[in-house]
């Protein structure tokens, strides 16, 4: 028999013809795939490659939309980065002059970064996994300590040694 396969919802956000090359966007895309929303904001923020900023711009897009769908108002907290990815542009190609009448050209690549994010199937777990807070309004007992012996000052111990 055949097994009938339930359809995931998913939602995206893409931004497309980014002055940035498809593959050093790609560095920082694999770094949040596959982690949860709240850790994927953390690592871009925390990551020295000017691609993070414009990938950052594309996952508070994606949580906006899952946000604000009608059908699905998800927890931008509860959900994770399905997929990520950085498909190759089209390339902006300039000219700068060289000595004896040659020419260079110059490739300005572009990209379109999107992402997808899903429910997270663990977000239930997580919360009810915390521990919970004490009911009781009394405070702890003080834990007995002792005591730690006074260190003698410098001045004692010349006059001990001198002694």
């Amino acid at each position: 028999m055949a097994k009938a396969e339930t359809q995931e919802q998913v939602v995206r956000a893409e931004a497309k013809w980014v002055r940035l090359s498809a593959r050093k966007a790609r560095v920082v895309l694999t770094h949040i795939r596959g982690r949860s929303v709240p850790e994927a904001r953390t690592i871009l923020a925390f990551t020295q490659r000017a691609a993070a900023k414009d990938i950052e711009k594309v996952l508070r897009s994606a949580v906006a939309n899952a946000e604000t769908n009608p059908i699905l108002h998800w927890n931008g907290d509860d959900l994770i980065v399905k997929a990520a990815y950085a498909n190759e542009g089209p390339t902006l190609k300039r000219w700068r002059p060289r000595a004896r009448g040659r020419v260079n050209q110059i490739l300005k690549r572009t990209c379109h970064i999107t992402i997808e994010l899903a429910p997270n199937p663990r977000a239930g777990e997580l919360r009810r996994s915390r521990p919970a807070a004490p009911t009781t309004t009394e405070a702890p007992a003080p834990a007995e300590t002792a005591e730690k012996p006074k260190r003698a000052s410098r001045a004692k111990k010349k006059e001990g040694a001198a002694a």
